[in-house]
């Protein structure tokens, strides 16, 4: 007889649980489209940083830098060449893929603080030529005025923003299956190694570099996708999306739902969007005393401690409730 807690898990089954959520969530609160939009492009990104961070343990503050790659290229590709919503998002994962691919060959040289320094680098040199090229990129202005094309030829953009988030949500269920599939694949298994010992990996003759620059590269990619499904969604893109502040969000969500987990980044996205969100509708000036507090409770009691208990509370309790009904039986 097979014991089912040892089956591995199918790969489809969180991004079935993911799109089922997300439907159910555009339903229960249609007023709320917009921000399901937003909570949907913002843990692709933070899945895309648990990538980088958790799984190759490499530590960086400039992963927006790719985000906003891809969301500027999907808005200068909808108001010049054509304003197709999947052609822009290809177009958004091509180029921030590329741009992963080049900056990683010169980043992932370095480790440690190096690596960490040199990636706020290049995210600020990226910022200041967006910041320069005010032709392109509208400059502090950001872009705008663009209106996207109907999805798949049918669905149009509604003000409602229907369409825009059940697209997000399929999106982001589309980035977890291919993300659990690349990290449980051999290539993820030794990219996990590296990460717990490059030097043991390089004995055994693995390509550390190559493989940390083909991760970094697809991370990459996730970011651009997440960029561009929050351009096309807004209808806008702005300096923001390639600044500090949103690196230091996106990793801050990650520590909150846990990283090396890939459903830790979506946990942690979900929760800080929701509490900044809730915080700054009641005080939009302290709202980050919310968010300092949530950080300190995650310090003192990690997420995988917190869930290990919860897991024994329920437990217990389930053991004295067939204990109490085996007893009502019994008399």
């Amino acid at each position: 007889m097979k014991n089912d807690s040892l089956l591995p898990v199918p790969a489809w089954r969180a991004p079935c649980i993911v799109l089922a959520a997300g439907l159910g969530a555009c339903l229960l609160l249609p007023d709320q489209l917009g921000l399901i939009s937003r909570i949907a492009a913002v843990a692709l990104l933070v899945l895309s940083l648990d990538l980088v961070v958790g799984v190759a343990g490499l530590a960086t503050l400039g992963h927006a830098a790719l985000f906003g790659v891809g969301g500027y290229v999907a808005a200068l590709l909808a108001l010049h060449v054509h304003a197709d919503p999947l052609l822009g998002l290809l177009a958004g994962i091509g180029v921030a893929g590329l741009t992963a691919l080049l900056s990683g060959a010169f980043l992932l040289r370095y480790q440690g603080f190096t690596f960490l320094m040199l990636t706020v680098a290049f995210a600020q040199i990226l910022l200041a030529l967006a910041q320069k090229w005010r032709v392109w990129t509208g400059g502090d202005d950001g872009l705008s005025g663009f209106v996207m094309a109907p999805l798949l030829g049918r669905f149009e953009f509604d003000l409602e923003g229907r369409t825009a988030a059940v697209y997000a949500i399929a999106v982001l269920a589309l980035g977890l299956y291919l993300a659990q599939r690349l990290v449980a694949s051999p290539f993820g298994l030794s990219v996990r190694g590296i990460h717990e010992s490059r030097a043991r990996m390089a004995a055994l003759g693995t390509p550390v570099r190559m493989r940390l620059l083909a991760l970094y590269s697809a991370a990459g990619a996730l970011a651009g996708a997440a960029g561009a499904l929050a351009t096309q969604a807004n209808a806008i893109i702005g300096l923001d999306s390639l600044g500090f502040a949103l690196s230091a969000e996106i990793l801050v969500m990650l520590v909150l739902g846990g990283a090396g987990r890939l459903h830790g980044a979506l946990v942690g996205a979900l929760i800080f969007t929701l509490l900044h969100h809730t915080a700054a509708s009641i005080n939009p000036y302290h709202w980050l005393f919310v968010i300092g507090l949530a950080l300190m409770v995650v310090v003192l009691v990690p997420p995988r401690l917190l869930w290990q208990r919860i897991q024994a509370r329920l437990g217990a309790t389930g053991q004295r409730a067939r204990a109490r009904a085996s007893g009502r039986t019994l008399s």
